[in-house]
């Protein structure tokens, strides 16, 4: 099956994303900056590097808007300050994945460089938080998913406003 290809442009306030669906159909939202790398490229890394097929970029691959995700999260039962309660089994992967994007997003802030295990405390931490299992991580997938983190950041950051980078998600 071909790929869904998801382009982000580079903003000064906030990028864009423009995803186009093997279907054909298109779907487009901003997102605001959050640091060096945009948080939706990150979790293609994640998820292709773990093979997670209902995360973030599988939902979209399924037809529902970025928007509309937070919504669904909230109705599957997604931790929070004021709730926390188990999600339901089919947002389990989108949870897990939102928890080691967001280490990986806190290892890049702190240099990429340190140890895999410190990644997959953060990941523990923050899916154990979040009620759901973590899944396996090993020292080879936290690289390769660093390397592409690395990769995508050095080509976004040369970037001007308004110029943008392309990536591909293979749906199973």
């Amino acid at each position: 099956m071909p790929a869904m290809r998801i382009t982000f442009v580079k903003g000064q306030k906030s990028d864009r994303i423009h995803v186009q669906r093997p279907d054909g159909s298109q779907v487009s939202t901003e997102l605001p900056h959050k640091g060096p790398t945009p948080h939706d490229a990150v979790h293609v890394f994640v998820e292709r590097g773990l093979g997670f097929t209902r995360g973030f970029w599988g939902l979209i691959a399924e037809g529902h808007h970025p928007e509309a995700i937070a919504e669904m999260a909230r109705q599957a039962g997604h931790p929070s300050a004021k709730r926390g309660e188990p999600p339901t089994a089919e947002f389990v992967e989108a949870i897990q994945a939102e928890r080691i994007v967001e280490a990986f997003e806190a290892d890049q802030w702190s240099g990429g460089t340190g140890d895999p295990q410190g990644v997959r405390d953060m990941a523990e931490s923050g899916c154990w938080q979040s009620h759901v299992p973590m899944p396996g991580l090993g020292d080879e997938q936290v690289t390769a998913i660093r390397c592409g983190i690395a990769d995508f950041t050095k080509e976004w950051s040369a970037l001007p406003l308004g110029g943008s980078q392309s990536l591909d998600w293979e749906i199973a």
